[in-house]
């Protein structure tokens, strides 16, 4: 189902995942000039994990509106507008009981999870006696008002949340992308401090090395250019390049034959360029580097073909794009060793703040030894107060003895020894 498949294969829009079921539409290969074809049949993408805090909660909804088939034709007439406007969320109270039964079930289990997150947190802050749903407030993506009933509210709040939290999605993942680099900076200029003189021009003369071990890599074609899609076409379709076709090249790369090309599908088109300039084995190349790499490159293909930006391209989308002046010749692509992700100024705040972290993170490490040490001496002590009073027992018992006087037991009471 496309509306389903543009939300769980890529994270993105929620509104653009809910948009039509439609089967792709079969596209016409030129037998006499392709030869070994094989078509994907019925490919099944497992979709990502979106990183959304309600992920699961989010899949297993559209699951089960999947299953309503009024719900289904609502949506293939459906467009964007009417998904965001929330008009849609009405057609919610027309679907069938077995439906509405589910996701009633669904809703009370997230209302559920959140309410033990939620302890979890204040057992951990020893907060006690807060209002678990003032608490539950927070959480936009249900009606915490009803915890019971899943209402068209609740489908509502659901699209706007998702949508809201994933078309932060990629920005998110540079700037994350950012504090990777400057922490790694950061930890190698630490480490020199630690170095002698002489050692340390050595990791320098190392560093340097490996640097340039790295940025010397054939030529990474531009991406979404004819030289690069013809790369994929010979290299890993194991085609004629001289029979190129872009209507044949977009049927072979909609895996899941749904008619669009989402952005697993084109992220998976640049690996061959990935792999020019990224080797596992090379102690020089940084894998989470190629991910930004991989990021960056389709960005870029969906900024130049995506031009409704619902983040699908469509074949008309493609074949529109092999006719710019880009297509054919392109600007040269500038790899992440030619950027630089960040300024001395920017790494400098950056520091300031790990100092911040790392002092506050010494603070409670500190008072939390002395409460170890607080806990320890009582211990000690209540051990001691122990020792004492099973001494003074012991006394008290002997001189009982010595005068003839039976033993008394655990609560006082005299003991009798009897005679044989």
């Amino acid at each position: 189902m496309r509306w389903r498949t543009l939300l769980l294969q890529y994270c993105f829009l929620l509104i653009t995942c809910l948009l039509t079921a439609l089967e792709a539409v079969p596209i016409d290969i030129d037998k006499t000039k392709v030869q070994n074809i094989h078509p994907v049949e019925s490919a099944k993408i497992e979709p990502p994990d979106t990183g959304l805090y309600y992920d699961e909660y989010l899949k297993q909804v559209i699951d089960v509106l999947e299953t309503d088939k009024h719900f289904r034709e609502k949506l293939q007439k459906a467009d964007i507008e009417e998904i965001k406007s929330g008009r849609l969320s009405k057609e919610l109270d027309l679907v069938s009981h077995h439906v509405r039964t589910k996701l009633d079930e669904l809703k009370r289990q997230e209302v559920g999870r959140l309410r033990m997150l939620i302890k979890a947190k204040l057992d951990s802050l020893q907060d006690i006696g807060m209002d678990h749903q003032a608490l539950l407030k927070q959480f936009d993506h249900l009606n915490h008002l009803n915890p019971d009933k899943f209402e068209s509210t609740d489908l509502d709040m659901l699209i706007k949340a998702a949508t809201s939290d994933l078309e932060h999605y990629d920005k998110t993942r540079h700037e994350e992308f950012k504090k990777y680099e400057m922490m790694k900076e950061h930890e190698r200029r630490e480490y020199l401090k630690t170095l002698n003189e002489e050692k340390r021009k050595e990791e320098e003369s190392k560093f340097e090395e490996m640097k340039k071990k790295h940025e010397n890599h054939p030529k990474v074609n531009h991406p979404g250019s004819k030289d690069q899609l013809k790369e994929v076409w010979e290299e890993t379709d194991g085609l004629d390049p001289n029979d190129f076709d872009p209507k044949t090249f977009f049927k072979l790369h909609d895996v899941n034959s749904d008619g669009f090309l989402d952005e697993q599908e084109l992220e998976a088109l640049f690996t061959k360029e990935l792999e020019k300039v990224y080797d596992p084995k090379n102690e020089e190349d940084d894998m989470v580097e190629m991910e930004e790499e991989r990021l960056r490159m389709r960005e870029h293909v969906m900024n130049e073909v995506d031009t409704n930006k619902d983040r699908l391209v469509t074949l008309e989308e493609f074949l529109k794009a092999t006719e710019k002046k880009e297509f054919l010749e392109p600007d040269s692509w500038e790899t992440l060793d030619q950027q630089q992700f960040f300024t001395e100024e920017e790494l400098k705040e950056y520091e300031n703040i790990i100092a911040l972290q790392e002092n506050e993170l010494k603070k409670k490490a500190d008072e939390l030894q002395k409460q170890k040490e607080e806990l320890q001496r009582q211990h000690d002590q209540l051990e001691a107060q122990k020792l004492e009073y099973h001494q003074v027992i012991q006394q008290m018992e002997q001189k009982k003895l010595q005068q003839g006087i039976p033993p008394s037991g655990p609560a006082g009471e005299l003991k009798f020894e009897p005679h044989i």
